[in-house]
């Protein structure tokens, strides 16, 4: 396929258009085994909706042992909600599960609505947000992939031309659309994807040269992991109170004391039920947690389902990042939004903070300061003049500088397999107890 068909292709599903045109009007609806779940569930649906743009009106729930195999919420609730669609005006109908294309095409042919699942609005959601280049070619891929599957019979969904909600990007298509481009499209994709990698794997060998101890923050989405690593590094990451404000990773360089730094790794939040389409596109997040010295697990602790997404994350983790049999890094547990909540109720060894507003910080620091140090040792060291800026990339400033004839004396906590690399570079390893030179 020429560089110009590529363009075209992309042009057309994915590129300019992916953002919202118009306000869409939306009619929620959950099904599950309880009443408790179906409120659980419209609430996220309703915070990944408003995420999208859409206008709410209102909320459907089922209670049901299993979904209905035609419309998932059977022939009486359909006809219920299509009333209810009329009457108020609604454009969409927002499922809070993936459905599969008949169900989709069931739906649509009797409440003559726009039907997107719960998948298909967090694409949405991933194509208004990407930034990067990587980004927006993993959530390219993610769409392909989910249309790929769909194109015949889908219905209004694919041959509406006009913006809005669920027909961003690919899905945004006239029903004919030739298999063989998407798949030819995907394939070039999934090439571009490997030489993103690639030199991702160069930068992060670059980074493990210089010695410096990674730090990832991962947590659900919208928790405030931004706004922990803008605290802890002085940076300045985008911030929104919406959910996948951030879908690539940023490493910035920041120190958990005097003279002790280290890079901490933002990631993309997670979610439950993370929909299998768009697993590739966390491939640098799992790449960082898997590569870092400690895992700091950001939790929101004023949300109303605290252990619900602390559980989703934990089990993303061992489901998708720590398959190999590799023993993952510590995981530190941090309670952010500490402010809007009343006690420290669970979650023991865990430190509670306020990331907006500063709120023990220093404890915290503190914290990753005592889980780096297990297994490092503290050593003192003369550094030659000649050997300071190698050794500021690999260890930083040190702790109680002292200048003498031919170069400093300081004290480093640092890990054993770093002593022989200090050696060859020109420092020497003193004792402790050993008089300053003169």
């Amino acid at each position: 396929m020429s560089e110009e068909m590529s363009s075209r292709i992309v042009e057309d599903y994915t590129g300019k258009r992916a953002r919202v045109f118009e306000e869409e009007r939306a009619i929620l609806v959950a099904v599950g085994r309880s009443e408790w779940e179906c409120t659980d569930s419209l609430r996220e649906l309703e915070s990944l909706a408003g995420t999208a743009g859409l206008t709410v009106l209102g909320l459907v729930s089922q209670t049901r042992t299993r979904p209905d195999p035609a419309t998932v919420i059977g022939k009486g609730k359909t006809e219920e909600v299509a009333a209810a669609a009329k009457e108020l005006g609604a454009d969409v109908l927002l499922f809070d599960r993936e459905l599969t294309p008949g169900q989709a095409r069931n739906l649509e042919a009797r409440t003559n609505c726009k039907i997107i699942d719960r998948t298909q609005l967090i694409l949405d959601i991933f194509a208004q947000h990407a930034v990067t280049k990587e980004a927006r070619l993993q959530v390219e891929l993610a769409q392909l992939r989910y249309l790929l599957p769909r194109l015949r019979g889908w219905g209004k969904a694919l041959t509406r031309l006009g913006g809005g909600i669920g027909t961003r990007g690919p899905g945004e298509t006239k029903l004919e659309l030739d298999r063989k481009k998407i798949t030819r499209r995907i394939h070039a994709i999934k090439k571009r994807l490997e030489k993103a990698r690639a030199e991702r794997e160069t930068q992060r060998a670059r980074r493990v040269r210089g010695e410096l101890p990674l730090i990832a923050i991962v947590g659900y989405t919208n928790s405030g992991k931004s706004t922990l690593l803008n605290r802890l590094c002085s940076a300045d990451l985008l911030v929104e109170d919406k959910l996948f404000a951030t879908l690539s990773t940023a490493v910035r360089r920041g120190e958990v004391a005097p003279g002790r730094p280290a890079l901490f790794i933002d990631t993309v939040g997670f979610i439950r039920d993370l929909p299998h389409h768009l697993v590739p596109a966390f491939a640098s997040t799992l790449e960082a947690a898997q590569e870092a010295d400690l895992i700091l697990h950001v939790t929101d602790a004023a949300s109303p389902n605290r252990d619900a997404e602390h559980r989703a994350v934990r089990e993303t983790l061992t489901a998708q990042v720590f398959t190999t049999g590799t023993l993952p890094p510590p995981i530190l547990d941090v309670l952010n939004k500490c402010d809007l909540v009343e006690g420290e109720s669970g979650f023991p060894g865990g430190v509670w903070i306020s990331a907006r507003e500063g709120t023990n910080i220093d404890r915290l620091r503190a914290r990753i300061k005592e889980e780096l140090d297990r297994g490092q040792e503290r050593v003192r060291l003369f550094v030659p003049y000649s050997a300071i800026a190698l050794f500021h990339r690999m260890v930083g400033k040190g702790e109680e500088l002292n200048y003498v004839p031919g170069g400093i004396e300081t004290t480093v906590t640092v890990p054993p397999a770093l002593l022989p690399r200090l050696r060859r570079a020109g420092v020497e390893i003193i004792s402790p107890a050993a008089s300053p030179r003169r």
